[in-house]
């Protein structure tokens, strides 16, 4: 593995550990060059799994590009890495599971939207307002309403139940 700071053609595992329940290994190396140390992850790559959009529109399903997505709805959450790539091991596998060449990015998105739910509540709603595409603030308040459960609906109306 090339070395990210100095660009060495090789470096040294110095520690390995499965994520995901094996589907994933995380590697820590030491460039010999440099001393410096970097994380890599090893995956079997996916079989071309095709996200259509939208507007019909077909492109290749990219973990990477859901990640960065995740990030953001995570900014400043307790939320790791680890649970970061765990949730899109899940996600992905969910999606290959399907056993289709082919899904919906609104079946992505509502993967997703189930595994935020049980993560982090407000990773899930910023997710949801983006993927949703939430127009005001009822949107949003339907949507917390419908994450809370009944107890929202007394909350949502104010004091005194109005």
């Amino acid at each position: 593995m090339r070395c990210p700071y100095c660009h060495a053609r090789d470096s040294r595992v110095i520690d390995s550990r499965e994520l995901t329940g094996g589907d994933s290994i995380r590697r820590r190396r030491e460039c010999p060059n440099c001393g410096r140390r970097f994380t890599t992850y090893e995956r079997v790559e996916s079989v071309g799994l095709m996200v259509v959009k939208k507007d019909g529109r077909r492109e290749e399903f990219r973990p990477e590009k859901l990640r960065q997505k995740l990030r953001v709805a995570l900014t400043k959450r307790p939320v790791g890495e680890r649970e970061i790539e765990a949730l899109l091991g899940r996600v992905e596998t969910a999606l290959l599971a399907a056993g289709t060449a082919e899904v919906s990015s609104s079946a992505i998105g509502e993967a997703v939207l189930r595994e935020l739910k049980d993560l982090d509540q407000i990773a899930y709603v910023r997710f949801a307002s983006v993927y949703r595409e939430f127009a005001d603030l009822e949107d949003l308040r339907r949507e917390v309403e419908g994450l809370a459960g009944p107890a929202a609906v007394s909350l949502a109306s104010g004091p005194g139940g109005e």
